[in-house]
């Protein structure tokens, strides 16, 4: 799966197409210049049981951490994942 990101500077997000059709997303808005809140999580059907959600957190904090930026998670996926997955810890705020 190919994970796509966009972002125009004030919300953003990693998300992955099929056929045009964006079937997974998780997207996150900016909180200052090296800050974003994950807000939201959404894996269609058509991706169930093949991990897309952590693979789009695995994006998003790669990001992070390249950037040097921290994140805080507010969708309930993400910080199920933040909670369960110590490694996240560098970019948590």
């Amino acid at each position: 799966m190919q994970i796509l990101h966009e972002d125009n500077g004030q919300k953003g997000s990693f998300y992955i197409e099929l056929e045009n059709e964006r079937v997974a997303e998780m997207t996150y808005v900016w909180a200052g210049p090296n800050r974003f809140i994950i807000d939201h999580t959404e894996v269609l059907e058509v991706l169930k049981g093949q991990d897309a959600g952590k693979q789009l957190l695995e994006a998003v904090v790669a990001f992070a951490r390249a950037n040097g930026h921290k994140i805080t998670p507010l969708c309930p996926f993400a910080k199920a994942m933040f909670d369960k997955t110590p490694a996240y810890a560098d970019v948590l705020w």
